[in-house]
């Protein structure tokens, strides 16, 4: 599966008449205007827009189309405290909630594939437990497209912590809707997918992970509990309650409480590995030679709309399709594309019928919290789709 650059990273702009022109995004003047060898120049003048302004302290990039990434980027610094340390582009990065994308979602389709799982029974067929509080009709489709009704998280109130803590408070958490009547995204969805992926496979989530997933296509730098060895390449997040910086250790504050492996959050990785990962899940998808280690019409059904009929907000079985957290769509990409993004600044939007995506990752809540990437994504989105039909 091959994943070559036919473009290396431009941190300058070449071109200075036609960057005074675009603005922002010049998207019209950089189609018509837009070369081969400098079409993908506007993106590296958003990143570096959005790092002079305090958006991100820094950033990693790629756009891959038809098994080749086209474009690479690497923006502003990984630390800024306590001392600064320039971004690399073998930045580890903490995923969040790209994890339900990558590991938990599929795992459980592995499952599907293995008629271990059922979509449309209830949760409680595989954790019986579940079955309390109003919950007796959520399914594993409704926990999937986050229709279950179930809140976003579990009650940090308390001190609580430890795994077995949190199963206790996903068993007796009480919908706060119907099940199947509202769009509510909710880690404790994907929290409690995470456990019937260990009930079934008799594993624990990052080892099961790591020999079906992981393995499989290679990915030696993508892991949950990143080793003490790997502190230094790690992008720190931010401050946690006790006002140390968190670096190597899960952001997701539930995560945290859970020793770091949840179906949720708590995965790490690089731009590497998550190229070789979205060129394999785009290739297997359209019947290519792939090691993604899922069917093409398994990959199909998890990026297609699986929600309650009549809904609105559209979800795949973990992927987002359309709803108000599709903005890394940008305004050009065909509503048949899908994505996710992650709290801490991370997203991966994907175009099946191009096998084009785009990958951004950033630590924008260090080293405070106030980073902001949602527009950064939707205009990167929307300028890479017109410099690739300027190509």
């Amino acid at each position: 599966m091959p994943s070559s650059s036919r473009f290396s990273r431009r941190m300058v702009l070449q071109n200075g008449a036609l960057a005074a022109g675009l603005g922002l995004l010049g998207a019209h003047a950089a189609k018509a205007q837009s070369t081969p060898e400098n079409r993908f120049a506007v993106l590296d003048q958003i990143f570096q827009k959005a790092v002079q302004e305090g958006k991100t302290p820094g950033a990693v990039a790629a756009i891959g189309q038809a098994g080749n990434t086209v474009w690479k980027g690497v923006f502003g610094h990984r630390a800024l405290v306590p001392q600064q340390e320039p971004m690399t582009w073998a930045t580890l990065f903490d995923m969040a909630s790209l994890t339900k994308v990558l590991i938990t979602a599929p795992a459980i389709m592995q499952l599907y594939e293995r008629g271990l799982v059922r979509l449309d029974a209830p949760v409680s067929t595989y954790l019986p437990a579940f079955a309390t509080n109003g919950k007796q009709a959520i399914t594993v489709r409704l926990l999937l497209t986050h229709y279950s009704g179930l809140v976003p998280d579990l009650d940090l109130s308390t001190p609580w912590h430890g795994k077995e803590a949190a199963v206790q408070r996903v068993m007796d958490a009480r919908p706060a809707h119907p099940p199947g009547e509202q769009f509510v995204y909710s880690d404790i969805n994907f929290i409690t997918l995470g456990l019937i992926v260990e009930k079934l496979s008799g594993l624990p989530l990052d080892i099961y992970a790591t020999r079906n997933i992981l393995q499989p296509l290679g990915l030696s730098r993508t892991f949950f509990l990143p080793d003490n060895a790997l502190h230094d390449s790690i992008a720190p997040t931010q401050y946690d309650e006790q006002n140390q910086m968190l670096r190597g250790v899960v952001h997701d504050p539930t995560t945290r409480r859970m020793d770091g492996v949840a179906g949720h959050a708590g995965l790490f990785s690089c731009a590497d590995d998550m190229l070789t990962y979205a060129h394999a899940l785009l290739a297997r998808r359209a019947g290519l030679p792939s090691a993604f280690p899922l069917r093409p019409e398994t990959l199909v059904l998890m990026s297609t709309p699986q929600q309650p009929a009549g809904k609105s907000d559209l979800r795949g079985l973990g992927w987002d399709i359309a709803t108000h957290y599709s903005s890394p769509r940008g305004e050009h990409f065909p509503a048949s594309s899908f994505g996710h993004t992650g709290f801490t600044g991370t997203s991966l939007w994907l175009v099946p019928e191009k096998e084009t995506f785009v990958l951004i990752l950033t630590n924008r809540v260090h080293p405070d919290g106030k980073g902001n990437v949602i527009a950064l994504r939707k205009d990167i989105a929307t300028a890479a789709a017109l410099a690739l039909q300027a190509g």
